[in-house]
């Protein structure tokens, strides 16, 4: 076990869930979120997220992991992109079933995710072209220090197992998004188990990139009306 390894893995399971839900429990105390505080979350994100990705890609290349070991390279274009295809559909589909239950049970929004995605979501157009920019950093970035590096990682510390790197890439997935509550946490952890699992199938991140990419740009963009078009339901019915 090299001790550089060690210490990453330590800082992503403690040192930035710890930070993040720090930083959105700061965010959720205050009266209102304004859209500096917004593109200031979006910017700090993408900064750091970069950051991490570098320091990653040195250390691992330094101890001769390439970039097929990393999930880098497409070793069978055409069930890659059939599976990127499906698993984009899938996912997809359960966010806008997701989304349209607030109609349904509009005493859903009261759920700390939801107040979380309506405090940080973009809310103009300058907003939703800076949040374009952090999905795609989000979807290359997260896939990258996930379902490429930790979970290479795992396996490799239990001897090539696959399902050690499957389920020890999804533990970390979840718990950086500790922020999200509990219920965002158990959610995390079936989504990064399945893309963890498809890394594993396909041997490419592309199909979970994709779906990470078009999942969290859909729920950003519509989440913040739907959620307060359910307030205003709830409202109207509490009157």
């Amino acid at each position: 076990m090299h001790w550089d390894f060690a210490l990453i893995v330590l800082f992503f399971a403690i040192a930035v869930p710890l930070l993040g839900r720090r930083r959105i429990q700061l965010l959720l105390a205050a009266p209102e979120t304004t859209k500096q505080d917004r593109l200031r979350l979006y910017a700090s994100t993408i900064a750091f997220q970069w950051i991490a990705v570098a320091v990653i890609l040195w250390r691992a290349s330094a101890h001769g992991i390439s970039i097929t070991d990393l999930g880098l390279e497409i070793g069978n274009p055409s069930l890659t992109a059939a599976v990127a295809i499906s698993l984009t559909a899938l996912v997809l589909g359960n966010q806008v079933v997701a989304l349209k239950r607030l109609s349904i049970d509009p005493q859903a929004v009261m759920g700390q995710l939801q107040q979380v995605a309506l405090r940080i979501f973009p809310q103009d157009n300058g907003e939703r072209a800076a949040f374009f920019f952090l999905v795609t950093t989000v979807a290359i970035c997260e896939e990258v220090i996930f379902r490429g590096f930790f979970q290479r990682l795992f396996e490799s510390w239990a001897g090539n197992v696959t399902l050690a790197g499957v389920l020890g890439s999804a533990a970390l997935f979840a718990v950086s998004h500790l922020y999200q509550g509990r219920k965002g946490v158990i959610v995390t952890f079936v989504v990064g188990l399945i893309f963890s699992a498809i890394r594993a199938w396909t041997g490419s991140l592309l199909p979970s990139g994709t779906a990470h990419f078009f999942a969290d740009l859909v729920v950003g963009l519509m989440a913040p009306g739907r959620i307060l078009a359910a307030m205003q339901q709830d409202a109207k019915i509490s009157e």
